[in-house]
């Protein structure tokens, strides 16, 4: 009499569907997933208090370990614009035909600071605070936005050693001085989301932040921070297609509304035309477009 053994029929495994639809129904969602667009805008509002206190932080701890500790933030652009007055104003020339031309060349020197350090430091958001990010859950574009705004704190150190110039080298104070206030928002606007498109780009391939260096410097010196962008237009030799991009380059757009805003010698006729719709479009442009770019890669940061 032989005996027959059955096998007990297999359960089927569940299908993803219904694994998603048990997850839903008790409110789980999936580790890590990118939140809607309005709702990224919403958390990270709600950590602005982060944003502002992690910027401060960082900047009382950059020059820490320097025995003249924060005087370090003013001396700094000061000693590359005296650099620059050697080199360009004195050996090159650049400072004849161009008036009040310490200010000038101070004022281009400062704002440039503020948006080359501010997409090196975006460069750098992800990929240098890993352990961070690994760590803690927070919208993480609140990395790129936070150094940019060290930048702009730092920045306003600056600019209270660059009214002491002004102020020495006979420039009145006016009421002009007060567009100073858009032109500053719309540049950190513009350099925080050119931060967040390097804080992505930065953080699938860190050596960029190696590479960056070089496109700045090659970028500063076709923005009009050591010479004038106005006295070289007026070259015939120069073709009209090079001239506008000159003039409509958004760091010489920035520091230009910056020495119009408080330079009275620098008038409205060495600006480009619609030069506050073009400040306003290139803040726009990429606040906007880098904030979306970043967000489409939310949840890759810190992985792998």
């Amino acid at each position: 009499m032989s005996t027959v053994l059955h096998t007990p029929p297999k359960t089927p495994a569940p299908a993803e569907h219904d694994l998603a639809a048990l997850a839903a129904r008790h409110g789980l969602a999936v580790s890590g997933a990118r939140p809607s667009l309005p709702e990224y805008v919403r958390q990270l509002w709600a950590r602005r208090h982060f944003i502002t206190a992690f910027a401060t932080a960082k900047l009382t701890a950059q020059y820490s370990q320097a025995k003249l500790g924060q005087v370090w933030q003013v001396m700094t652009p000061l000693l590359n614009a005296a650099v620059y007055y050697f080199i360009f104003g004195v050996l090159l020339g650049t400072k004849h035909g161009v008036p009040d031309y310490i200010p000038f060349l101070v004022t281009g020197v400062f704002i440039w600071t503020f948006t080359q350090s501010s997409i090196m430091a975006g460069t750098r958001a992800i990929s240098g605070n890993l352990g961070l990010v690994r760590a803690l859950h927070f919208p993480r574009a609140a990395l790129p936005i936070s150094f940019c705004l060290q930048q702009l704190q730092q920045l306003m150190f600056s600019m209270g050693a660059l009214v002491v110039i002004l102020l020495c080298f006979g420039v009145p104070v006016s009421a002009s001085w007060l567009l100073a206030l858009p032109a500053l928002f719309l540049q950190f606007t513009f350099n925080a989301g050119i931060s967040m498109v390097m804080a992505r780009m930065g953080a699938k391939t860190p050596d960029i932040a190696q590479l960056m260096p070089f496109v700045l410097r090659t970028w500063m010196y076709v923005s009009g921070v050591m010479w004038s962008i106005d006295k070289l237009a007026q070259k015939d030799s120069l073709p009209h297609v090079v001239k506008v991009a000159l003039a409509t380059n958004p760091a010489a757009v920035y520091i230009d509304l910056m020495r119009f805003a408080l330079i009275d010698s620098f008038h409205a006729s060495q600006l480009p035309a619609h030069v506050w719709v073009i400040a306003a479009g290139w803040a726009l442009l990429a606040g906007v477009g880098g904030f979306i770019y970043f967000w489409k890669a939310e949840e890759t940061y810190g992985r792998g």
